[in-house]
């Protein structure tokens, strides 16, 4: 979530990526040659199982530390929950985050909660980074070839789960995504040079492109017909399961892109439909795309567009 930002932006040499991009993580220098990335990201439930849900809410909130190219070095938890709920779910929510955070390497150091009638559950995360070797949003080149690594559809299967009418095989194929983390998918980026990175959560694919592109002298493309899609997402549109997020996406976004005739409203509402636990959207020359594709295989880095020269313009064909 991007909109609570500082009031007023610091100004301080060693602040090397702040609020001004609206990228990822904030990144600050210790050193020549170390910086702290810090970010904080809390979500409702997405699905029924507690476990489960710690898993995916702790894989989104690391995500935002991996497309920045950073290592998470410790997680605090953030759990809001009503007083006399049932205790065995917020032991399960903790317990599916801590699996998840000491797969990414991470230790779990403490954390707050407070008393909430609508469960939320998210985490304050550090990591490291090289302050040469920080992946930004706003860096993309002309020439680029933008890579996705992880399928759409997350939002409107969750609106599925709460109305009761996913079925199994869906239900599995986004758990599974959810809960993978962007670990390779960031090493990969950085070995192979990728010239900017962010991962893709509540504004959707269309939100997040606009914003690799939007401070900048270039214009991003995406091939709709190209971008991965979870199994069942187009028959839970049939179905009215599109959540409210992804209709005000359409609504703030629309205006400042360009979207082909020809691109179905089937398309459209996955492109702008707000994911959780996302994957990366990558911006690396034609060379490297390759081996980027090579190292994580055809069916985890989809090329689902490029980048032109232009003036901070999104264009969907």
């Amino acid at each position: 979530m991007k909109i609570l930002m500082s009031l007023t932006p610091e100004v301080d040499p060693n602040l090397l990526v702040g609020t001004d991009t609206w990228d990822d993580a904030a990144v600050y220098r210790l050193t020549p040659d170390l910086a702290l990335v810090q970010t904080l990201d809390i979500i409702t439930p997405v699905v029924d199982d507690p476990f489960i849900f710690g898993q995916i809410a702790a894989a989104n909130a690391l995500s935002d530390v991996y497309a920045m190219g950073g290592r998470p070095l410790t997680a605090m938890n953030i759990l809001a929950v009503e007083a006399g709920v049932d205790p065995s779910i917020p032991r399960e929510i903790l317990r599916g985050a801590e699996a998840k955070i000491k797969e990414s390497g991470a230790i779990v150091v403490g954390g707050h909660s407070v008393d909430d009638k609508e469960l939320k559950f998210g985490l304050s995360v550090t990591g490291l980074v090289h302050p040469d070797k920080i992946l930004r949003n706003s860096l993309a080149r002309p020439g680029d070839i933008l890579i996705l690594t992880k399928p759409l559809g997350t939002g409107i299967i969750a609106t599925a789960i709460k109305g009761g009418v996913i079925s199994p095989g869906t239900l599995e194929a986004a758990v599974r995504s959810m809960t993978a983390l962007n670990r390779e998918a960031s090493a990969a980026a950085l070995e192979f040079g990728a010239n900017a990175v962010t991962d893709v959560t509540g504004f959707g694919l269309v939100g997040h492109a606009f914003e690799m592109v939007r401070f900048g002298k270039i214009k991003a493309r995406i091939m709709a017909d190209k971008v991965p899609i979870l199994p069942g997402v187009r028959e839970l549109i049939r179905e009215g399961m599109v959540p409210g997020g992804t209709k005000r996406n359409q609504d703030h976004f629309s205006s400042q892109i360009r979207m082909d005739s020809k691109v179905s409203e089937e398309q459209r509402l996955i492109l702008f439909d707000p994911q959780t636990s996302g994957g990366l959207l990558i911006a690396i020359s034609v060379e490297s795309s390759q081996k980027l594709i090579e190292k994580l295989g055809k069916n985890m880095a989809i090329i689902v567009g490029d980048i032109k020269e232009g003036k901070g313009e999104l264009e969907v064909i």
